[in-house]
């Protein structure tokens, strides 16, 4: 299982040096990479946590990071496909890619938030069915935009898109979501699974199961199992009170042990955004939430 942090992206502490920081700290770890998130917006009187108050654009901030960096992969855990004409989010991959050197790990999920999809036109409705089409508009613009692309919902001329993605024939995709049909659409058509914030290593492995299934009936290899691991770093927090990646970096890195003896999540990244409380906030102090991820990716990369 390989180990990976996200950026601070969240609240206070997702500043540019801070990015930098966390970035440079997690390539000299040896962590295979970097994750962000997206938020468009955070809707006024509808309850939702604090970690979705202030969210960096998660694209642009891997693209800040691509020039920090040499090695690090650098993911989106997940970017909404349908808020985007399946062309211009092509570019903007690409774009990564080509100034990464081929680093991109592209997470991609259907949405769920209805005030999201009110603010980019689109109706909730239907909405599998659109983003199935969404992403063989995509493929085909990665992969062979001379052609172009005509469906139901989109339609690219045939034309040139350039520059070319520097992997070929395109990034990894990531399928993310949490219910039966985004498994299987992982298993018929992903790189990789990515979770949600909410899901516990259970359900990561009946995911997995399903998500395993549904490749084998297509004929394909298993995808890649990325689990978002919502970090919290506390005092000593007692056993039976203790959720996993809570408590001290140690006994963090103990339960990443553990996570690793499943057998079914190949890559973890450490994710402190979510800790609402006290980091992905915008009255959290910005140094100590630093020093909290730095402090546990030290000790989960030396177990």
């Amino acid at each position: 299982m390989e180990l990976s942090i996200a950026l601070p992206t969240s609240g206070s502490w997702a500043t540019p040096a801070n990015i930098v920081t966390v970035a440079q700290a997690a390539e000299r770890a040896g962590c295979r990479g970097v994750w962000t998130f997206q938020r468009v917006l955070y809707p006024v009187g509808t309850p939702m946590p604090s970690v979705y108050r202030s969210v960096l654009d998660p694209i642009t901030t891997l693209a800040y990071a691509a020039a920090v960096t040499s090695r690090v992969r650098l993911g989106v855990a997940v970017v909404n496909g349908p808020f985007y004409a399946p062309a211009v989010l092509a570019k903007q991959l690409a774009a990564v890619d080509v100034l990464s050197d081929g680093r991109l790990d592209a997470g991609i999920g259907l949405g769920w938030n209805a005030e999201e999809y009110e603010t980019v036109g689109l109706p909730m409705e239907r909405r599998g069915k659109r983003f199935d089409e969404w992403l063989d508009c995509l493929d085909a613009v990665l992969t062979n935009p001379t052609e172009g692309f005509r469906g139901d919902f989109y339609s690219v001329p045939a034309s040139e898109v350039l520059p070319r993605c520097v992997q070929q024939p395109r990034p990894p995709i990531y399928i993310g979501g949490s219910s039966e049909a985004a498994y299987r659409r992982a298993g018929r058509r992903g790189d990789g699974f990515i979770s949600n914030s909410r899901a516990t290593l259970a359900d990561v492995t009946a995911a997995m199961n399903i998500i395993r299934a549904t490749a084998d009936e297509a004929g394909r290899p298993a995808p890649r199992c990325v689990m978002r691991g919502v970090t919290m770093v506390r005092d000593e927090v007692p056993g039976d009170d203790r959720r996993p990646l809570q408590g001290t970096p140690e006994q963090i890195a103990a339960d990443l042990a553990r996570y690793e003896s499943s057998g079914v999540v190949d890559e973890v990244f450490l994710d402190l955004n979510f800790d609402s409380d006290e980091v992905g906030n915008d009255t959290a102090d910005p140094q100590r939430s630093l020093d909290r991820a730095l402090g546990v990716l030290e000790a989960c990369t030396a177990r």
